[in-house]
């Protein structure tokens, strides 16, 4: 079954580009030119995905997300993945959209191809990974299955990237990995889609989360990249 696309954009040229060039690679696409609209379609017939423009009339895009992600946290429901689109490059948005649990972003102007390559791969990893036991590292437990995340038996609330980058570095412990290398493991991108600096800053809110005092868990190796270690 193709997987639904709800695409939420107020430009219509932007939405019929984007419309298009999903539904030529095998997606069932809806459209939506507000936030409003995109709430509304998000809760009568949940998409498999978003694509989500920030700069929205009246209920702004990060509203949207916002909204979402409460919405997901009171019904304990599973987290709908979010591509942000945006027409400004600077950093700040790139960080408030990712701290509201956006799985992607993309600055305007972008290759339709490249939406197309990066919805696919954030589709990718939403799916349910095979059932398995927790992984535990010293007071650390990651479940993957249930995408639930403990410290010394404290709940961990992770955005949907952060736990993806924390499983990948859990199933390699010890095991020193680039910026670069990250990138294609758990943003199935390269430095020329997406810069390296958003590695660095999903580490830096990930070590917060996990251990506020330090980098008990996630440790830089000086010139090289991150571990885990055991």
């Amino acid at each position: 079954m193709p997987h639904r696309v709800l695409v939420v954009d107020d430009d219509e040229r932007v939405r019929t580009m984007v419309s298009w060039q999903l539904e030529a690679e095998g997606f069932t696409v809806a459209q939506a030119p507000d936030g409003r609209g995109a709430l509304a379609a998000i809760r009568e017939e949940r998409p498999d995905l978003v694509v989500l423009d920030l700069s929205l009339p009246g209920v702004g895009g990060l509203d949207v997300l916002r909204r979402v992600r409460n919405e997901e946290k009171a019904s304990g429901g599973p987290q709908l993945p979010v591509i942000v689109l945006s027409g400004r490059s600077g950093e700040t948005d790139r960080i408030v959209g990712l701290d509201l649990g956006a799985d992607d972003y993309l600055v305007k102007p972008f290759s339709p191809g490249e939406l197309a390559a990066r919805a696919r791969s954030v589709l990718r990893r939403s799916a349910p990974p095979p059932a398995a036991e927790p992984t535990t590292v010293g007071g650390l437990v990651v479940d993957e299955p249930s995408r639930e995340v403990s410290v010394d038996g404290r709940s961990v609330d992770l955005t949907a990237r952060e736990f993806d980058l924390l499983a990948f570095l859990t199933r390699h412990p010890r095991q020193v990995f680039t910026r670069s290398q990250l990138l294609e493991h758990v943003w199935d991108a390269t430095p020329e889609w997406c810069s390296e600096a958003t590695v660095t800053e999903h580490v830096h809110r990930l070590r917060g989360k996990l251990d506020p005092a330090g980098d008990r868990f996630v440790r830089t190796v000086r010139g090289v990249g991150y571990r885990l270690e055991a």
